[in-house]
């Protein structure tokens, strides 16, 4: 069996370690989907600290940001750091079918849960049509 030796490999592996150290503020994938009267957002947080979670609306902004600290162990010799360690942004913008007021979160296995309501007037509803002697409904 023959090894081949790469010197680039290391110089590699040390440089995407120093970009992805001084990289910030870091993603955080998500999902969105609708569901009825409510979107519902996950956003994956694993390790990351309840407390330092900071979900806000700012007009038609809505900003996720969340911190994860670093392991600092003493005396350990690392072998892989792939967990990322910092803060986490996404920023996603509302229309204006939503009620902003009544946006709820919550944070459960590493996932955070945004539920975001359709406003009323957002929600399909009929709407009375008249013309002289009869009425009728249609979709809107």
């Amino acid at each position: 069996m023959s090894l081949s030796f790469d010197p680039f490999s290391q110089l590699d592996r040390f440089a995407a370690s120093v970009l992805d150290s001084v990289r910030a503020p870091r993603l955080m994938p998500v999902d969105l989907y609708r569901d009825g009267d409510r979107y519902i957002l996950h956003a994956d947080m694993p390790g990351v600290d309840p407390g330092s979670i900071d979900v806000d609306v700012d007009g038609a902004q809505l900003s996720i940001r969340a911190q994860r600290t670093a392991d600092t162990r003493e005396g350990v010799r690392w072998l892989a750091r792939e967990r990322g360690a910092g803060m986490f942004l996404r920023q996603f913008m509302l229309g204006d079918g939503v009620d902003a007021d009544k946006i709820s979160a919550s944070y459960e296995s590493g996932v955070l849960s945004v539920v975001i309501p359709v406003s009323e007037r957002a929600k399909p509803r009929k709407i009375a049509v008249e013309s002289g002697e009869q009425r009728q409904a249609i979709d809107a």
